[in-house]
């Protein structure tokens, strides 16, 4: 079921294309749900900034803010024109003591935001390039945004940018690492699709990378 936060019109914000809601470090002290556009989610690895997500309506982001107090521990941007309700600690009380049905949901939401998070940032501590992009196809899979044609298939309704954010790669590299994969007969690529042909395949070879790169931090 859909949250109803239309009671909580008056703490809409609009942000237009490009504007930056928060930047990584700096002190938080709010959270926001998107209701129209996307936000991408930024973080510096190593000295270079890399995409961790692609938010859409109905996701919910800063959350660490109200939860830990904590600085932000990334970027926000607009990448379209973006309306979000905007929370603070003390109008979140507000709803937590008002609404508790829709607090409950809220707090179902920054569980799995949490999760995904953390499930993302292990994406970009692979090394290895092409375990990135294959864990990228694992992540998609687990989320459960994903068709199973056969036992082993996995399609994908996703776009080598999309990939690549996360990933943390430029799109021509991603598109480079698929190709390859496609030679591999490994995946196919469509204009609006990718299919993985066995998905434990990739689960063999990103366990292995990980090992590997694990083997060589020690």
């Amino acid at each position: 079921m859909a949250l109803d936060l239309s009671v909580f019109e008056r703490f809409a914000k609009t942000f237009q294309k490009n504007d930056i809601l928060f930047c990584e470090f700096e002190p938080g002290e709010t959270f926001y749900l998107i209701q129209s556009g996307r936000v991408e989610i930024t973080k510096i690895i190593d000295n270079i900034e890399k995409t961790i997500d692609i938010l859409n309506p109905g996701e919910v982001f800063g959350e660490m803010a109200i939860l830990e107090g904590a600085p932000r521990s990334a970027s926000a941007i607009a990448l379209d024109q973006v309306k979000v309700l905007e929370f603070n600690r003390e109008n979140f009380e507000i709803l937590m003591m008002g609404n508790p049905q829709i607090a409950l949901k809220l707090l179902k939401l920054f569980t799995k935001r949490i999760y995904d998070q953390k499930r993302r940032f292990m994406i970009l501590t692979l090394e290895d390039e092409q375990a990135r992009v294959a864990d990228v196809f694992l992540m998609l899979s687990e989320t459960g945004t994903v068709d199973a044609p056969t036992e082993e298939m996995r399609e994908f309704k996703t776009t080598v940018d999309d990939v690549a954010h996360w990933a943390g790669m430029s799109p021509e590299k991603c598109r480079t690492i698929l190709n390859h994969f496609m030679v591999q007969r490994r995946v196919d690529i469509f204009d609006d699709r990718i299919v993985v042909r066995n998905i434990s395949d990739f689960i063999r070879f990103v366990s292995s990378r990980r090992r590997n790169s694990s083997a060589v931090g020690h």
